[in-house]
C-alpha cells in the first residue's frame, strides 16, 4: 500500500519535513483511526500541504508505533519523547493529545516533481491507496475506504 498524508499548512509541517528537521508524523484519535495499525515499515508515504492540491514529496516508512488506551501521562510522555522528530507546536501537541496515537517515522525523503491531487469530497487527511496515480489528476479513480479497512 501507499499512503498520502496531508501536512498542516499553518505550522509549516511540510517545510519542516523537506528541510529534514521533521522525520516523524503523528495521527491520533479516541479510537484506532487511519492510519493506526494500517501502515507498515517499508511502505511509501507521500506528503502534500493541506489546501495546496500538490503532492510534493515522498519517503519510506522506517518505523511505526501504534499506541492505544493511553493515559493522560502516557500521551504527554510519548509526544515529548518523540518531539525532536515530530517538531510539534504547542497547539499541535494539544490537537494530538489523544488516547490512540500512531507515530510514523520515515527516511529517504525526496522532493518529487509535483503531482496534481484530485480531491474528492469523501477524503480524510490520510489516504491509503494502491498507487499514487489513483489520486492524481488524469489517472485518479473514485476513492473509497476499502484499502483502509483492517486486514482480517
Amino acid at each position: 500500500m501507499v499512503h498520502l498524508a496531508y501536512c498542516d499548512d499553518k505550522s509549516k509541517e511540510l517545510s519542516k519535513i523537506l528541510d529534514g528537521s521533521k522525520t516523524m508524523i503523528i495521527r491520533g484519535a479516541a479510537g484506532r483511526k487511519i492510519p493506526h495499525s494500517r501502515i507498515f515499515k517499508d511502505e511509501i508515504i507521500y506528503f502534500m500541504e493541506k489546501g495546496s492540491k500538490k503532492i510534493s514529496a515522498k519517503a519510506t516508512v522506517s518505523d511505526v508505533k501504534n499506541l492505544i488506551k493511553l493515559t493522560e501521562e502516557e500521551i504527554t510522555k510519548n509526544i515529548e519523547e518523540n518531539n525532536e522528530k515530530l517538531q510539534l507546536t504547542e497547539k499541535q501537541k494539544q490537537r494530538w493529545h489523544k488516547k490512540c496515537l500512531c507515530l510514523v517515522e520515515f527516511k529517504d525523503l525526496e522532493k518529487i516533481e509535483e503531482l496534481d491531487f484530485d480531491h474528492q469530497s469523501n477524503m480524510d487527511d490520510w489516504l491509503i491507496i494502491d498507487k499514487i496515480e489513483d489520486v492524481v489528476v488524469g489517472t485518479s479513480i473514485p476513492y473509497n475506504y476499502d484499502k483502509s479497512k483492517f486486514n482480517k
